[in-house]
């Protein structure tokens, strides 16, 4: 009896040791802090699905969010999230990235300004201060909102405020913002008791595009882990679809330094914003987007859809 029990044992043992070295890792960086943005990936890693795919995911938040494409592309990361006109840029600068999936698949970026200034439309930024935090897009973006309203960029006094969008408005040294996510921000000063009100690029002009996208080293597409990835990230998808308050105190369970008003609005806000397909892509949207931006010369050229996405 005590020769089998030790046979038990061992044999538990010797399966629990390889069912943990069965599970691959897999190192992904955000495009940022955690934060509800990327709720389908912390869902499925609460829910064991990635765990269920024989996966060991890792999910970091990047010291600078220009570096997770760099780091996939130098062999670094696995993964990459990052933003499609980011994205295509990179690509026509000769990076090594293709995109794999999508996880927000329209823009949250915006234009802002307070709700009780006399700013009603884009066209009445005309001769105003703009605050910015990044370079060529935001800039195209605007430019082409502007244009749609009878306004020119040269009319408008451009100021880079950095990261600070939301002190930036509020202290009224500027009339507006471009690059406010309207998800988070927007909210944040609308706790602050300070409404804004917002500018959609997509109803002004410019293409719709995917906000965030997953990209790895396209030396890498055959990596047997990435379609085992993507179901297991399908898989939190539809559980945060059909779940999304016990998603929520699951993930402020982990992240407990984010379990404020500001975030909860957040997460419920992005809810309508995630692609319910990760694994699919509109190519009819995503040449419009490639083609606008080389026409206003961020790229030099429209390259193949199969050189953006598998």
């Amino acid at each position: 009896m005590k020769k089998f029990l030790l046979f038990f044992i061992v044999t538990i043992t010797i399966l629990a040791s390889s069912t943990a070295q069965a599970a691959e890792k897999m190192t992904i960086f955000l495009d940022w802090f955690a934060n509800p943005d990327h709720a389908p990936l912390f869902v499925a890693e609460e829910q064991g699905f990635f765990e269920e795919a024989g996966l060991e995911v890792k999910l970091v938040g990047p010291a600078d969010p220009a570096d997770p494409p760099k780091l996939v592309a130098a062999g670094k990361a696995d993964i990459a999230i990052t933003y499609e006109p980011d994205f295509i840029e990179q690509v026509d600068q000769g990076l090594p990235l293709v995109r794999i999936a999508t996880l927000i698949d329209k823009p949250l970026a915006c234009v802002a300004v307070l709700k009780d200034s006399s700013i009603n439309k884009p066209g009445d930024l005309k001769g105003q201060s703009i605050g910015y935090s990044t370079g060529s897009i935001t800039d195209i973006i605007l430019k082409t909102m502007l244009e749609k309203n009878g306004v020119h960029l040269n009319d408008v006094n451009m100021i880079n405020i950095h990261y600070d969008l939301t002190q930036a408005l509020l202290s009224k040294k500027i009339k507006a913002v471009t690059g406010m996510m309207r998800t988070f921000e927007v909210i944040q000063m609308e706790l602050a008791g300070h409404p804004a009100r917002i500018f959609l690029p997509e109803q002004n002009g410019v293409p719709t595009y995917s906000e965030l996208i997953l990209v790895v080293n396209k030396n890498n597409i055959h990596d047997p882990r990435l379609p085992r990835f993507i179901a297991a990230l399908q898989k939190g998808v539809d559980y945060l679809q059909k779940n999304p308050e016990e998603s929520w105190k699951l993930f402020v369970k982990s992240h407990p330094e984010l379990n404020d008003t500001l975030n909860q609005r957040a997460w419920f806000a992005t809810l309508p914003y995630f692609a319910r397909k990760p694994a699919e892509y509109n190519a009819v949207e995503w040449m419009a987007f490639a083609t606008f931006m080389q026409k206003n010369g961020v790229i030099k050229q429209v390259h193949p859809i199969s050189d953006y996405i598998i």
